[in-house]
């Protein structure tokens, strides 16, 4: 991003950006993937309440298009975003993949009629979860399924995640990570086999655990984020841009009209600069916001920015 003094130059074409910086998934196997750092989590793309179809389906193909012709290769989903539209979506804009694409997918949860979330993870419902991925994705292989951890769960982690290494060992799946995890599941989780990922809520305005309010709790970053450093793991935030802390808002605002950019951006640019371990997926349903977020990638965040912004 080029700079005039505090005004910043965010360039309209996004197009050839595979010199982005990247980062390495599964480092510590003999299939490693490399992402370009900014990603895109495609949960946005259903319709109302993350159920059912998008309102706009062009647009909503047009920004996995783009995804391909602006540099990002990590694509987020899930068989039950939708139920499993993000999936089709995907298929149908992309399929046949470019080779450096990846995908990666989440198993552990299912919807009811109703919208409602529940466990789905006992080890013939991942098996079938994976099944879908497989056929809806039209891939022979999953290169990532995170095992999302519900609340109200009734099947022992310890079980879940030894379906998941199991399906790792017959090929269905390349890489297993781990989704909304506590410090002990992680590291229950590594000592069963290789975690290529994490997933959990992480961003600016909310980086540790919350309860919620059906019970259960939403597992923060800031919890786990020492270890997936320590041990060369990619930290992947989810809802990075919809929560929001006070006492800290007003920052977020500060920096943007420093550098006349969104607060949306600051708020993407902040999670790149925080460590380079961290893989930010932001996702939306607006082509324009989209082609934003990805401008956050050229805004350069001082110290004295991230040490105010702390």
């Amino acid at each position: 991003m080029e700079q005039r003094g505090q005004e910043p130059i965010l360039h309209a074409e996004t197009n050839n950006r595979m010199d982005k910086e990247t980062i390495v998934i599964g480092s510590n196997t003999n299939s490693p993937l490399i992402a370009n750092r900014l990603g895109y989590g495609t949960m946005r793309l259903t319709g109302e309440g993350i159920y059912g179809e998008p309102r706009n389906r062009d647009e909503a193909l047009e920004i996995l298009r783009q995804c391909i012709s602006s540099g990002v290769n990590f694509l987020d989903t899930a068989d039950y975003y939708g139920e499993d539209v993000t999936n089709r979506l995907i298929a149908e804009a992309l399929y046949p993949y470019d080779d450096e694409l990846i995908i990666c997918s989440k198993v552990g949860g299912a919807r009811k009629p109703d919208k409602s979330w529940h466990a789905f993870n006992k080890p013939d419902e991942l098996r079938s979860s994976i099944e879908n991925n497989l056929r809806t994705l039209k891939r022979e292989q999953m290169q990532l399924v995170h095992f999302r951890v519900m609340p109200h769960s009734e099947v022992p982690f310890e079980e879940s995640m030894a379906a998941m290494f199991e399906m790792q060992k017959e090929g269905k799946i390349l890489h297993v990570g781990v989704s909304n995890v506590s410090r002990e599941e992680l590291e229950t989780a590594m000592k069963m086999g290789n975690i290529a990922t994490v997933e959990n809520m992480y961003g600016h305005g909310q980086r540790t655990s919350v309860k919620m309010v059906h019970g259960g709790e939403t597992r923060g970053g800031e919890e786990v984020l020492d270890i997936c450093e320590a041990n060369d793991i990619p930290l992947i935030p989810f809802f990075s841009l919809i929560h929001s802390l006070a006492k800290n808002e007003d920052r977020v605002a500060q920096v943007a009209r420093k550098y006349n950019v969104t607060e949306a951006q600051v708020n993407i640019a902040w999670l790149l600069h925080k460590s380079p371990w961290i893989l930010p997926i932001p996702g939306t349903s607006s082509l324009a916001h989209f082609k934003e977020n990805l401008m956050a990638d050229d805004l350069e965040l001082s110290r004295e920015d991230m040490k105010f912004l702390d």
